[in-house]
């Protein structure tokens, strides 16, 4: 008899560089088009009816020159830009679609702005209490830390999330998170299990510049699930359904099959920007009706909050927000943002794949985050 031929899943095992194949360089253009179907596990939701889009293009590349040289610039994936129901300019590199599912990375950090409002809403949830009042077996990274300080990437403590550095705590997360196998000999641990394994928290004082951790809304993951009436799949049906995609969203699942709201999601550009429109209705679902917490989508635009590093420290991070107090959205690693003008009501989507070492670029990220702005407030 022979003997089978066994190897670790290629898309899924680590690499020299800690990093699995689909995030290497050299794979991570493909990797970040097709992630819903290179995941461990994946929830897939359809939404039951259809926000339809109609054209009316106006030349935005004209009024933001910028927006010219983000369309062309190597790392672009597909752009959106929506108002109330028409198109005003959408846009693909030529090996993708507007209409393709992309992971949007740190983007999908928005539903868990819509779900804890939801919980704050109906009274599961306080903003003052400490994260060990919902989860007494949370490790000490996180037992202290009040949910107000998580939802505003305002807990210090030892999780590290340095892209550049393999080492960093937030690859180790990815196994949790259903990105990556385990290295050799070790277990899968659950969501739960990484969660109660950060250490060191340490007390701050005030308002100060955002601290990014990626496991704060992990945490704020386990919490809602905790809480919620109904299942987080559940959650997901109701966004989606509110939003009216013409596709799908995808979100890698846990080992525990928490969804990964840190960072799982894919959808395309297309929806990506219906999703923000959802934000710019406040809230509300196709049909007018309150889907969302509005007076916590309202207080979150203008409520005092931690500066973000520069060179986008001219929003504040809010709420599991991005924000500048007229302006609401959020980025993601490798290059992804969506942003809402709350007063015109503009959703500008990005999707972009960044091939450097690490997949990430702060100045290329300010230049999109400033670049979207002046699409927003150009849009007529």
């Amino acid at each position: 008899m022979s003997r089978n031929r066994i190897i670790p899943n290629p898309d899924l095992a680590v690499g020299d560089d800690n990093k699995q194949r689909w995030n290497q360089p050299e794979f991570r253009r493909h990797g970040f088009h097709n992630a819903y179907r290179l995941f461990r596990r994946c929830l897939m939701v359809r939404s039951r009816e259809v926000l339809q889009l109609e054209a009316a293009e106006q030349n935005l590349c004209a009024r933001v020159p910028e927006l010219a040289q983000m369309l062309a610039h190597p790392a672009f994936s597909a752009f959106c830009c929506l108002k109330n129901d028409q198109i005003i300019l959408e846009k693909a590199a030529d090996d993708f679609s507007t209409s393709a599912p992309h992971s949007i990375q740190s983007v999908t950090k928005l539903h868990i702005h819509l779900i804890i409002g939801r919980l704050l809403a109906q009274g599961l949830l306080s903003l003052d209490a400490q994260v060990r009042d919902y989860l007494p077996g949370i490790g000490s990274g996180y037992a202290e830390a009040s949910i107000q300080s998580l939802l505003d990437m305002n807990v210090d403590n030892d999780f590290t999330e340095d892209y550049a550095d393999p080492d960093a705590d937030c690859y180790t997360e990815e196994v949790a998170l259903g990105w990556r196998l385990p290295g050799v000999g070790e277990k899968e641990i659950t969501l739960a299990e990484f969660a109660a394994s950060i250490t060191g928290f340490r007390a701050n004082s005030g308002v100060r510049q955002a601290d990014y951790k990626s496991a704060n809304t992990d945490v704020l993951t386990l919490i809602a699930a905790k809480v919620s009436p109904i299942p987080m799949a559940e959650q997901i049906e109701e966004i989606a359904d509110a939003a009216g995609y013409e596709g799908a969203f995808h979100i890698s699942l846990s080992k525990d099959g928490h969804p990964a709201f840190s960072g799982g999601g894919c959808l395309s550009v297309r929806d990506l920007a219906r999703f923000g429109l959802l934000l710019a209705r406040e809230g509300r679902d196709l049909h007018g009706r309150p889907m969302a917490n509005t007076g916590f989508l309202q207080k979150t635009l203008i409520r005092r909050a931690p500066a973000m590093t520069p060179p986008k420290n001219w929003l504040k991070y809010s709420n599991q927000t991005m924000t500048d107090g007229r302006l609401i959205g959020h980025a993601g690693y490798g290059g992804q943002f969506l942003m809402v003008d709350m007063v015109t009501g503009t959703s500008c989507a990005f999707l972009s794949v960044l091939e450097n070492d690490s997949g990430y670029d702060d100045t290329y990220m300010g230049e999109l985050a400033t670049t979207l702005r002046d699409v927003c407030l150009s849009v007529i």
